[in-house]
Protein backbone atom coordinates (compact mmCIF):
# COMPACT_ATOMS: atom_id res chain seq x y z
CA UNK A 1 0.00 0.00 0.00
CA UNK A 2 1.27 3.21 -1.24
CA UNK A 3 1.70 5.96 1.98
CA UNK A 4 0.04 9.08 2.56
CA UNK A 5 0.61 12.51 2.79
CA UNK A 6 -0.83 14.25 5.44
CA UNK A 7 -0.55 18.18 4.77
CA UNK A 8 -1.07 20.30 7.91
CA UNK A 9 -3.04 23.58 6.45
CA UNK A 10 -5.26 24.73 8.84
CA UNK A 11 -3.26 28.00 9.35
CA UNK A 12 -5.91 28.95 6.69
CA UNK A 13 -7.76 29.73 9.37
CA UNK A 14 -6.43 33.11 9.54
CA UNK A 15 -5.92 35.33 6.66
CA UNK A 16 -1.93 35.95 7.00
CA UNK A 17 -1.93 31.86 6.74
CA UNK A 18 -4.30 32.19 3.83
CA UNK A 19 -2.33 34.30 1.86
CA UNK A 20 0.78 32.71 2.91
CA UNK A 21 -0.10 29.01 2.10
CA UNK A 22 -2.09 30.71 -1.24
CA UNK A 23 0.63 33.29 -2.17
CA UNK A 24 2.26 32.16 -5.32
CA UNK A 25 5.56 31.72 -5.85
CA UNK A 26 6.28 29.50 -9.29
CA UNK A 27 6.22 30.76 -13.15
CA UNK A 28 2.11 30.28 -13.10
CA UNK A 29 1.19 31.49 -9.70
CA UNK A 30 1.96 27.87 -8.09
CA UNK A 31 2.14 28.15 -4.50
CA UNK A 32 5.00 25.85 -2.25
CA UNK A 33 2.07 23.28 -1.54
CA UNK A 34 1.65 22.68 -5.19
CA UNK A 35 5.45 21.48 -5.25
CA UNK A 36 4.96 19.64 -2.46
CA UNK A 37 2.03 17.24 -4.16
CA UNK A 38 3.53 17.28 -6.91
CA UNK A 39 6.55 15.87 -5.36
CA UNK A 40 5.08 13.65 -3.22
CA UNK A 41 2.92 12.35 -5.86
CA UNK A 42 5.65 11.67 -8.07
CA UNK A 43 7.72 9.57 -5.40
CA UNK A 44 5.19 7.45 -4.56
CA UNK A 45 2.61 8.76 -1.89
CA UNK A 46 -0.88 7.54 -3.07
CA UNK A 47 -3.43 10.06 -0.93
CA UNK A 48 -3.26 13.37 0.47
CA UNK A 49 -5.07 14.45 3.13
CA UNK A 50 -5.43 18.20 4.00
CA UNK A 51 -5.82 19.61 7.83
CA UNK A 52 -7.88 22.90 7.37
CA UNK A 53 -10.51 24.84 8.77
CA UNK A 54 -13.81 23.95 8.27
CA UNK A 55 -14.88 27.66 7.68
CA UNK A 56 -11.98 28.15 4.90
CA UNK A 57 -12.82 24.85 3.77
CA UNK A 58 -14.59 26.08 0.38
CA UNK A 59 -12.09 28.43 -0.86
CA UNK A 60 -9.41 26.01 -0.21
CA UNK A 61 -11.23 23.11 -2.31
CA UNK A 62 -11.53 25.21 -5.12
CA UNK A 63 -7.62 25.35 -5.32
CA UNK A 64 -6.63 21.99 -4.08
CA UNK A 65 -8.63 19.19 -5.20
CA UNK A 66 -8.14 16.15 -6.42
CA UNK A 67 -9.21 17.10 -10.05
CA UNK A 68 -6.11 19.32 -10.26
CA UNK A 69 -3.79 16.89 -8.64
CA UNK A 70 -4.50 14.24 -9.96
CA UNK A 71 -4.50 12.03 -6.91
CA UNK A 72 -7.30 11.34 -4.19
CA UNK A 73 -7.38 14.06 -1.74
CA UNK A 74 -9.28 14.21 1.41
CA UNK A 75 -10.04 17.02 3.91
CA UNK A 76 -10.11 16.80 7.84
CA UNK A 77 -10.88 19.74 9.74
CA UNK A 78 -9.37 21.20 12.79
CA UNK A 79 -11.09 23.06 15.42
CA UNK A 80 -11.07 24.40 18.90
CA UNK A 81 -13.88 22.49 19.97
CA UNK A 82 -12.34 18.98 18.75
CA UNK A 83 -11.73 17.12 22.47
CA UNK A 84 -11.88 14.29 24.39
CA UNK A 85 -14.95 13.24 25.79
CA UNK A 86 -15.15 15.04 29.12
CA UNK A 87 -13.13 18.04 28.28
CA UNK A 88 -13.66 22.11 27.00
CA UNK A 89 -12.75 24.52 25.52
CA UNK A 90 -10.93 26.92 28.95
CA UNK A 91 -12.15 30.45 28.81
CA UNK A 92 -10.07 32.79 26.79
CA UNK A 93 -8.28 30.16 24.67
CA UNK A 94 -8.32 31.00 21.04
CA UNK A 95 -5.05 29.46 20.07
CA UNK A 96 -5.30 26.57 17.86
CA UNK A 97 -4.27 23.50 19.78
CA UNK A 98 -0.72 23.23 17.73
CA UNK A 99 0.81 20.61 15.53
CA UNK A 100 -0.02 17.23 17.10
CA UNK A 101 -3.52 17.91 17.13
CA UNK A 102 -3.42 19.03 13.93
CA UNK A 103 -2.64 15.61 12.88
CA UNK A 104 -5.29 14.11 15.32
CA UNK A 105 -8.14 14.95 12.81
CA UNK A 106 -7.24 12.43 10.00
CA UNK A 107 -7.13 9.49 12.67
CA UNK A 108 -10.18 8.03 10.80
CA UNK A 109 -9.19 8.46 7.17
CA UNK A 110 -5.23 7.01 7.67
CA UNK A 111 -4.79 3.62 8.37
CA UNK A 112 -1.38 3.29 6.58
CA UNK A 113 2.45 4.78 6.88
CA UNK A 114 2.15 8.30 6.54
CA UNK A 115 3.86 11.56 6.56
CA UNK A 116 2.92 14.53 7.76
CA UNK A 117 4.18 18.53 6.28
CA UNK A 118 3.30 21.90 6.68
CA UNK A 119 1.54 23.65 4.08
CA UNK A 120 3.75 26.49 3.68
CA UNK A 121 7.17 24.84 3.42
CA UNK A 122 9.40 23.79 0.22
CA UNK A 123 11.35 20.50 1.57
CA UNK A 124 12.94 19.62 -1.50
CA UNK A 125 11.83 16.36 -4.29
CA UNK A 126 14.84 14.44 -2.62
CA UNK A 127 13.23 14.81 0.99
CA UNK A 128 10.12 12.53 -0.60
CA UNK A 129 11.93 10.56 -2.56
CA UNK A 130 13.88 8.96 1.15
CA UNK A 131 10.54 9.21 3.04
CA UNK A 132 8.65 7.67 0.74
CA UNK A 133 10.83 4.67 0.71
CA UNK A 134 11.15 4.34 4.05
CA UNK A 135 7.00 4.59 4.94
CA UNK A 136 6.60 1.39 2.11
CA UNK A 137 8.91 -0.46 4.16
CA UNK A 138 6.98 0.51 6.98
CA UNK A 139 3.77 -1.51 6.29
CA UNK A 140 2.09 -3.65 9.00
CA UNK A 141 5.27 -2.36 11.72
CA UNK A 142 4.33 -0.32 14.55
CA UNK A 143 6.15 1.97 16.46
CA UNK A 144 8.87 2.92 13.16
CA UNK A 145 8.56 6.62 12.84
CA UNK A 146 11.02 8.68 10.83
CA UNK A 147 11.89 12.35 10.21
CA UNK A 148 14.06 14.17 7.05
CA UNK A 149 16.63 16.09 8.56
CA UNK A 150 17.84 19.85 7.43
CA UNK A 151 21.03 20.76 8.04
CA UNK A 152 20.33 24.36 10.36
CA UNK A 153 22.33 26.54 7.72
CA UNK A 154 20.17 25.47 5.09
CA UNK A 155 17.31 26.27 6.62
CA UNK A 156 17.86 30.21 7.78
CA UNK A 157 16.13 33.45 6.85
CA UNK A 158 18.19 36.19 6.47
CA UNK A 159 15.34 39.02 7.59
CA UNK A 160 14.55 37.94 10.69
CA UNK A 161 15.39 35.01 13.67
CA UNK A 162 13.33 31.44 13.52
CA UNK A 163 12.28 28.56 15.88
CA UNK A 164 14.06 25.00 14.90
CA UNK A 165 13.77 21.67 16.39
CA UNK A 166 17.71 20.96 17.04
CA UNK A 167 18.37 17.03 17.16
CA UNK A 168 20.20 14.58 18.36
CA UNK A 169 20.76 11.49 16.73
CA UNK A 170 22.47 7.87 18.03
CA UNK A 171 25.34 6.09 16.35
CA UNK A 172 22.11 4.00 14.30
CA UNK A 173 21.24 7.22 13.25
CA UNK A 174 18.19 6.87 15.57
CA UNK A 175 16.87 10.16 17.00
CA UNK A 176 17.59 10.55 20.82
CA UNK A 177 15.95 14.48 21.18
CA UNK A 178 14.16 17.36 19.68
CA UNK A 179 14.67 20.31 21.60
CA UNK A 180 12.50 22.72 20.26
CA UNK A 181 14.92 26.32 19.90
CA UNK A 182 13.18 29.79 19.47
CA UNK A 183 14.90 32.88 18.33
CA UNK A 184 17.97 31.02 16.22
CA UNK A 185 19.68 34.26 14.52
CA UNK A 186 23.12 35.00 12.25
CA UNK A 187 25.88 36.02 14.16
CA UNK A 188 29.75 36.62 13.26
CA UNK A 189 30.40 33.00 14.43
CA UNK A 190 27.07 31.36 12.79
CA UNK A 191 24.28 31.34 14.69
CA UNK A 192 22.74 31.35 18.12
CA UNK A 193 19.19 30.81 19.90
CA UNK A 194 17.80 33.57 22.28
CA UNK A 195 16.10 32.62 25.75
CA UNK A 196 15.43 33.89 29.18
CA UNK A 197 18.81 33.11 29.87
CA UNK A 198 20.60 34.81 27.25
CA UNK A 199 22.31 33.86 23.94
CA UNK A 200 23.65 30.34 23.29
CA UNK A 201 25.83 29.45 20.57
CA UNK A 202 24.21 26.64 17.37
CA UNK A 203 26.70 24.65 15.02
CA UNK A 204 25.63 25.66 11.83
CA UNK A 205 25.39 21.95 10.81
CA UNK A 206 23.22 20.93 13.66
CA UNK A 207 20.29 18.48 12.72
CA UNK A 208 17.08 20.33 12.21
CA UNK A 209 13.38 18.93 12.34
CA UNK A 210 11.14 21.03 9.97
CA UNK A 211 8.20 19.33 10.99
CA UNK A 212 8.72 16.88 8.19
CA UNK A 213 7.87 13.36 9.97
CA UNK A 214 6.51 10.18 9.02
CA UNK A 215 4.68 7.40 11.12
CA UNK A 216 3.00 4.51 11.51
CA UNK A 217 -1.13 4.46 11.86
CA UNK A 218 -0.41 3.41 15.60
CA UNK A 219 0.84 7.30 16.55
CA UNK A 220 -2.61 8.20 16.50
CA UNK A 221 -3.86 5.80 19.14
CA UNK A 222 -0.35 7.08 21.21
CA UNK A 223 -0.74 10.79 20.52
CA UNK A 224 -4.30 10.57 21.94
CA UNK A 225 -3.53 9.44 25.15
CA UNK A 226 -0.88 12.00 25.27
CA UNK A 227 -3.66 14.99 23.87
CA UNK A 228 -5.71 13.70 27.43
CA UNK A 229 -2.70 14.05 29.25
CA UNK A 230 -1.89 17.45 28.15
CA UNK A 231 -5.47 18.65 28.39
CA UNK A 232 -4.77 17.33 32.12
CA UNK A 233 -1.18 19.36 32.76
CA UNK A 234 -0.01 22.13 30.31
CA UNK A 235 -3.07 23.50 29.12
CA UNK A 236 -4.14 23.58 32.59
CA UNK A 237 -1.57 26.45 33.49
CA UNK A 238 -0.58 27.68 30.16
CA UNK A 239 -3.87 29.29 27.77
CA UNK A 240 -1.57 29.33 24.84
CA UNK A 241 0.39 25.30 25.41
CA UNK A 242 0.49 24.18 22.32
CA UNK A 243 0.32 20.21 21.74
CA UNK A 244 3.21 19.63 19.04
CA UNK A 245 4.29 17.11 17.34
CA UNK A 246 7.91 16.74 18.63
CA UNK A 247 6.27 15.93 22.44
CA UNK A 248 4.89 12.77 21.48
CA UNK A 249 8.00 12.00 19.39
CA UNK A 250 10.42 12.70 22.49
CA UNK A 251 7.97 10.77 24.68
CA UNK A 252 7.38 7.49 22.47
CA UNK A 253 11.12 7.65 22.19
CA UNK A 254 11.81 7.63 25.54
CA UNK A 255 9.05 5.43 27.06
CA UNK A 256 10.50 3.16 24.50
CA UNK A 257 6.89 2.68 22.04
CA UNK A 258 9.22 3.81 18.72
CA UNK A 259 11.90 4.48 17.41
CA UNK A 260 12.60 7.37 15.43
CA UNK A 261 14.68 7.23 11.78
CA UNK A 262 16.68 10.12 11.03
CA UNK A 263 16.62 9.98 7.11
CA UNK A 264 18.67 12.59 5.27
CA UNK A 265 18.92 13.83 1.52
CA UNK A 266 20.65 16.28 -0.66
CA UNK A 267 17.32 18.08 -0.39
CA UNK A 268 17.13 21.98 0.79
CA UNK A 269 14.77 23.44 2.76
CA UNK A 270 13.00 26.73 2.19
CA UNK A 271 9.92 28.87 2.77
CA UNK A 272 8.32 32.03 3.43
CA UNK A 273 9.08 33.06 7.22
CA UNK A 274 9.23 36.43 6.26
CA UNK A 275 7.57 38.57 3.72
CA UNK A 276 11.05 39.62 2.47
CA UNK A 277 11.66 35.64 1.73
CA UNK A 278 9.72 35.59 -1.17
CA UNK A 279 11.91 36.72 -4.11
CA UNK A 280 14.49 34.17 -3.08
CA UNK A 281 11.79 31.76 -2.35
CA UNK A 282 10.74 32.60 -5.96
CA UNK A 283 14.49 32.77 -7.44
CA UNK A 284 15.02 29.07 -6.28
CA UNK A 285 12.07 27.44 -7.83
CA UNK A 286 12.90 29.27 -11.26
CA UNK A 287 16.46 27.94 -10.61
CA UNK A 288 14.96 24.30 -10.35
CA UNK A 289 12.78 24.63 -13.33
CA UNK A 290 15.72 25.78 -15.67
CA UNK A 291 17.67 22.46 -14.34
CA UNK A 292 14.83 20.51 -14.87
CA UNK A 293 13.76 19.34 -11.67
CA UNK A 294 9.93 20.65 -12.40
CA UNK A 295 8.12 22.19 -15.41
CA UNK A 296 7.23 24.92 -16.63
CA UNK A 297 3.79 23.85 -15.69
CA UNK A 298 3.18 21.72 -12.58
CA UNK A 299 -0.37 21.16 -13.52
Amino acid sequence: MKPTLLVLAAGMGSRYGALKQMDGVGPNNEAILDYSIYDAKRAGFGKVVFVIREDFAEAFKKVNNAEKFGIPVEYVYQSLDKLPEGFSVPEGRVKPWGTCHAVLMAKDVIHEPFAAINADDFYGKEAYEVLAKYLMDCEGKTGAYSMVAYKLRNTMSDFGTVSRGICTADAEGHLQTIVERTAIGHTDDGAAYTDETGSHPLDMDSLVSMNFFGFTPDFFAYSEKGFVEFLKGPAQTNIKAEFFIPLMVNQSIHDGSAKLKVLSSNASWFGVTYKEDKPEVMRKIRELIEKGVYPEHLW
